[in-house]
């Protein structure tokens, strides 16, 4: 009775061979598997690795304070990242002001209270601006806005806002539509399909139950939205504004085309200027090996450092409001 328990248990040269089988091919997926993400981190290091470098006779010659100088003289070699600094900064941030709020409005709407026959066509041509290339961005910016910002916003502002004393001074100057402003403008246009979508999809995967609950002891929708959805779907919101940022950062052909591509910082934001990524298109073409060369990687590292800082700061809140969250509980 004992020798035939035995033999029935005992494995099947078959059932070794699919065991054996199945080990290598759990080896083999763990390995490719392993490869796919190590591949990312080692291009994350090629890159920075291979912008310190080719930035490093830059700092070499010009210190930290290269981040700090606003000189750009390609004639006499004397290089500063600082005007292009701050246009990337001012050009993104005024594109986060503008984008944000409607994108959270355009998400509200879409989830909450749009018509049913109107969720999928308005949701579609969210999507749709998401694709459009940045270049059309720029030639209607260049071609379209822009002669229409100078002739009516730009003349309203500067008679509005440009006479409250401390923000007269960002809306004085010459009224020809291209500039910083004009450039902060249609970078909102172009990150705000992407951060709204990212909002809309993170609405709805709020439980149904949980708004429905709301809505059944008296909240508005405005109540729900702000004490049910926000605190739900808080990382998805922060992650689609991140998104926006990254692009918004990064953006290159749309900003050549109506920052002015001035080297020159001013206050006001109607005066032309530049910032990194048009910067790098506009130069790196024409630059010869030596000091502009490297002066222009070493702006491609301060944007790499910025986007990382951003990113840090991002991480940061999540956790910081994770926490809150789990001492409110």
């Amino acid at each position: 009775m004992i020798e035939l328990t035995q033999s029935h248990s005992a494995p099947t040269p078959q059932a070794l061979r699919i065991a054996k089988l199945q080990r290598i091919q759990d080896f083999l997926f763990h390995g490719i598997t392993q490869f796919f993400a190590l591949s990312v981190l080692l291009a994350l290091l090629g890159i920075i690795i291979s912008l310190i470098i080719n930035a490093w006779p830059a700092l070499d010659q010009f210190g930290f304070g290269f981040f700090f100088t606003k000189e750009w003289d390609i004639i006499n070699g004397e290089f500063g990242g600082l005007i292009a600094i701050y246009g990337t900064l001012v050009t993104s941030l005024i594109a986060l002001l503008i984008a944000v709020p409607l994108s959270f409005g355009i998400a509200v709407f879409l989830t909450e209270l749009c018509p049913g026959p109107l969720r999928r066509p308005l949701g579609t041509a969210v999507e749709l601006l998401a694709a459009v290339p940045s270049i059309i961005y720029g030639m209607f910016g260049l071609f379209v806005f822009a002669p229409i910002f100078a002739d009516y916003i730009q003349p309203a502002l500067q008679e509005t806002l440009g006479q409250v004393p401390g923000l007269g001074i960002l809306f004085s100057g010459p009224m020809n539509g291209i500039g910083v402003l004009c450039a902060g403008l249609i970078l909102a246009m172009m990150v705000l399909p992407f951060i709204a979508s990212v909002m809309r999809d993170v609405f709805e995967i709020v439980p149904p139950v949980l708004k429905e609950s709301a809505y059944g002891i008296g909240c508005t929708t405005w109540e729900v939205v702000k004490n049910v959805v926000l605190p739900y779907t808080k990382a998805g919101v922060i992650g689609g504004i991140m998104l926006g940022l990254g692009r918004a950062l990064g953006e290159t052909m749309a900003v050549t085309f109506v920052i002015g591509n001035a080297h020159r910082l001013s206050a006001s934001l109607f005066s032309p200027g530049n910032s990194i990524a048009s910067t790098l298109a506009n130069e790196f073409g024409e630059a010869e090996i030596g000091l502009h060369y490297s002066s222009l990687f070493a702006l491609g590292l301060a944007l790499f450092m910025i986007t990382f800082i951003v990113l840090a700061i991002a991480k940061w809140m999540l956790i910081n409001m994770e926490k809150k969250q789990g001492l409110k509980t």
